[in-house]
């Protein structure tokens, strides 16, 4: 995780979450690792926006399931319907994995603070990796059919790993997806690609998602384009309100507490950092 040091709380006025026992219109395998839950809340598909999570757990499981921190992937509020992408990693998520459609969950939100997408924007670049890029999706979302333009990295393991693809071309969106099993997704490679691409007319935001190389790199380039960037972190969370204070983003200062993922983000800015390569 980028140092303490370096995030900024946005600051802003918090969401007002609620808490509901929402049914499950599909839930189904992306990849072998990745499903997408969708589910009906129009309290939560009006509220939320950019960046901002849910608490999501099984209802009515046996045994007991914490709720897990998931961002909101998608939304449409004229339907009232919620997406959320996940990886099934643990029991937890192996859990959620068996709901199907017309059983519930238990879902609280929208939470956190979003991304803050400035007015003098006119161009919004995002860079992610695997499940972190479902942070992001729904600010190419807001954008569709403004004049911001919308461009994505995509990177993942493979091709399989690669999430968002769908919802950024619907968008609009300009994608670049880069794979390890390519060998195209070397920070030093797509930093390269995207000199090429933007030093003549830069972007003026840049978010990032999902990997802490990639977050450096989104500094890096804040700092060449003299544009603004934010980061969502991710983090373990058991309430994802403030309460139990167990997702600080580092040690703090020995006075004051670290910032809470869950209440002060998880979207924060973060400090240029300068440019290796000229």
């Amino acid at each position: 995780m980028i140092a303490p040091a370096e995030l900024n709380v946005l600051g802003g006025e918090l969401p007002t979450p609620v808490s509901e026992r929402a049914p499950v219109l599909t839930n189904r395998a992306l990849s072998d690792r990745y499903r997408v839950l969708r589910l009906r809340s129009e309290t939560i598909a009006h509220r939320a926006r950019a960046g901002q999570f849910a608490m999501v757990a099984p209802d009515a499981r046996p045994g007991t399931v914490l709720p897990r921190p998931m961002a909101i992937y998608a939304r449409d509020a004229e339907r009232g319907v919620v997406e959320i992408v996940y990886g099934v990693v643990g029991d937890g998520t192996r859990s959620l994995a068996a709901v199907v459609a017309g059983e519930h969950v238990v879902v609280t939100g929208p939470l956190g603070h979003g991304f803050t997408i400035t007015d003098e924007a006119r161009h919004v670049l995002l860079i992610g990796r695997g499940v972190g890029t479902c942070a992001m999706t729904s600010v190419a979302q807001d954008l569709a059919g403004t004049s911001v333009r919308v461009s994505a990295v995509l990177s993942g393991r493979d091709r399989t790993a690669v999430l968002g693809e769908d919802v950024l071309r619907r968008c609009g969106a300009e994608l670049l997806l880069v794979t390890d099993a390519e060998g195209t997704s070397r920070v030093s490679a797509v930093r390269e690609r995207l000199h090429r691409a933007f030093d003549d007319d830069p972007p003026q935001l840049v978010l990032t998602s999902g990997s802490e190389r990639l977050t450096r790199l989104a500094a890096q380039l804040a700092a060449r384009w003299r544009a603004d960037a934010q980061v969502s972190i991710e983090a373990h969370m058991a309430c994802g309100l403030g309460y139990c204070h167990g997702c600080a983003a580092g040690d703090g200062d020995g006075i004051r507490e670290a910032p809470l993922v869950c209440r002060d983000g998880p979207v924060f800015g973060i400090g240029a950092d300068p440019d290796p390569r000229p």
